[in-house]
């Protein structure tokens, strides 16, 4: 490194000539061991990368071609220009391909670099393509995790780690302004290079209100250069700013609809890309990228409002019902026996939840309607969550009951000779709508069968086991019901034994991410799911558990098997009708 700064100390007074300075190609001085010299603007730009951290460095550090080849043409005397080829290494992993032009001892004794970036058209436009789609999968994945109700922070992060790589900026953030006017970085990206702003808090002064009722109503500013005049930034601003290394910067609002009354946007704060060291012209893609990004986080804001305002409505419907459950404690204690007072609960719950839940649920129908007049999208929107919350506590209610009812032997099947095809045919059909609004293949092999089974009960096993493979199968895949008849196969540890009765073996295969190991048969255990998001998906952890009671009473077995990220078979059987019973 002495002989480094010895010779930048040399060539001080050998420093490219104004001309060079302002010259749109990107041209070099370097030492005899391929050190810069010197640089001009063009050529802190082709390697993206700030002057003062380039000075002292070898060409070979940023080659992807190797030191030796690198530093070969400097090696020539002859003092006749060399070209080449070489591939640089950006601050973002990516090579780019160049031409150069070395002329030794250009100027003094040291050597003069001219690089050319190689212009395809083509790669230009597979470039630009590769960007857009970046974009597109980028705005895809924070629409699916506000669907999945991910927190806050994981979303931000995800935008900002993300937008970065398709910028190739040097600092992504979101600033979040707060309550007493002040505001800070929430979520950042950055180069290793570029100072960190999370956890900095800033004064009003840095963002004032005026500029912020100015973004609220839409504001946006793309500024190629922080030091131009024409970018009509103060000079106290641009000092600021300076510290952080900010030369160009893009700037959006985030802004939530706080009502519709007020006809007005909130600013929560603001999306920001910098580039530090050297200017930077921002184009129209850019631009729109970072207004549908913020738009998602809006959207995310929206959802965590709703979300709190049910939390809110949840807590108060929470102490309503513990009323109520000391009122019906009261009265249970005066039963003489645990079964009546059993039944007085399930009676109660019945009319305090099931029968208010069909009256909203049927409100919501008719809001639906429009008959009560029309609502806005964001409107539409939350009637549609509410809606789809409503039905999920009709089916909690619901499966509940029928749980209390198997625990208190007040379910009492009818079992009779059935005909298995038309019941599997009618479980499709139930299904079919779910398998359409998930783009899920329902496809069913019916076996003309005799089964001593309840039918309706049957049914009910059948679509439930449907209804959860389509819910966690992927778009295009396929879930497969199939029948066969073995004789004496009652679970998949015992082996067919012709001397007991045939069974009916009942299988529903899907395609799904499948089920760990060590949740096979937890999964039939009242309120037990074997993935985490389960309950997004509208489950509580009921079904399977009412699917076991029915086969177990049924005399047959059920079971689950999986191959993790390959998908999960169900099998059930059943007793096929004996021949004395069609007699």
């Amino acid at each position: 490194m002495l002989r480094v700064s010895s010779a930048i100390a040399a060539a001080s007074s050998r420093f490219l000539p104004v001309t060079m300075v302002q010259a749109q190609e990107a041209i070099a001085l370097l030492s005899d061991q391929g050190h810069f010299l010197d640089l001009n603007d063009a050529a802190c730009n082709l390697f993206g990368i700030p002057r003062d951290r380039l000075l002292g460095k070898a060409l070979a550090d940023f080659s992807g071609v190797g030191a030796d080849v690198a530093t070969i043409p400097l090696q020539c005397t002859s003092g006749y220009p060399l070209c080449g080829e070489l591939l640089l290494l950006s601050p973002h992993g990516t090579y780019r391909e160049v031409t150069y032009t070395l002329t030794p001892r250009a100027i003094a004794q040291t050597h003069l670099v001219r690089f050319h970036p190689i212009h395809s058209g083509r790669a230009a436009m597979e470039a630009e393509l590769q960007r857009h789609q970046q974009g597109l999968a980028l705005c895809n994945e924070l629409t699916q995790q506000i669907r999945q109700a991910t927190q806050l922070n994981d979303i931000l992060y995800s935008l900002v780690s993300g937008l970065r790589r398709i910028l190739e900026a040097d600092r992504v953030l979101v600033y979040q302004i707060l309550p007493d006017g002040s505001g800070k970085a929430v979520s950042e990206a950055t180069l290793p290079y570029v100072p960190v702003l999370m956890h900095q808090t800033f004064s009003e002064e840095v963002f004032p209100r005026s500029a912020q009722h100015l973004y609220a109503a839409g504001r946006v500013r793309a500024i190629a250069d922080v030091h131009d005049p024409g970018a009509g930034l103060a000079p106290c601003l641009v000092d600021f700013i300076a510290q952080f290394g900010v030369t160009a910067k893009l700037v959006v609002p985030i802004a939530y609809d706080v009502g519709r009354a007020s006809r007005q946007n909130a600013l929560w704060g603001l999306l920001v890309a910098h580039q530090c060291g050297r200017p930077r012209q921002w184009v129209d893609f850019e631009l729109n990228l970072m207004r549908q990004l913020a738009d998602q986080v809006s959207l995310a804001l929206t959802h965590l409002q709703w979300a709190h305002y049910l939390d809110t409505e949840v807590e108060a419907r929470t102490a309503e019902l513990q009323v109520t459950n000391h009122h019906l404690h009261q009265g249970i204690c005066e039963y003489k026996s645990r079964e009546q007072a059993k039944n007085e609960w399930v009676s109660v719950i019945s009319h305090e939840l099931r029968t208010p839940l069909s009256s909203l649920h049927s409100a919501l129908k008719i809001l639906a309607t429009g008959q009560l007049g029309s609502l806005s999208a964001a409107g539409q929107q939350m009637l549609s969550i509410a809606d789809q919350s409503a039905e999920r506590l009709m089916r909690l209610v619901t499966n509940v009951l029928d749980l209390q009812r198997f625990e208190a032997g007040k379910v009492v099947l009818n079992p009779q000779i059935c005909a298995a095809a038309p019941l599997m045919e009618q479980a499709i059909a139930a299904m079919a709508p779910l398998a359409q609004q998930q783009q899920v293949i329902l496809v069913s092999e019916p076996v003309d069968a005799k089964l001593w089974a309840d039918p309706d009960a049957l049914v009910q096993v059948l679509t439930n086991l449907l209804s959860n493979a389509i819910k966690f199968s992927p778009p295009g895949g396929t879930v497969r019901l199939t029948l066969t008849v073995k004789p004496g196969l009652s679970s998949p540890q015992e082996q067919p034994s012709t001397a007991s009765q045939s069974a009916a073996l009942f299988q529903v295969r899907d395609q799904g991410q499948g089920i760990p190991p060590d949740q096979l048969e937890r999964i039939f255990e009242e309120f037990q799911q074997a993935h985490p998001h389960s309950r997004r998906k509208g489950g509580a952890g009921l079904g399977l558990s009412i699917c076991r009671k029915i086969i177990t009473q049924h005399h047959g077995m059920i079971w689950a098997e999986s191959v993790w990220g390959e998908g999960s078979t169900f099998s059930f059987t059943l007793p096929v009708a004996k021949p004395d019973c069609e007699s």
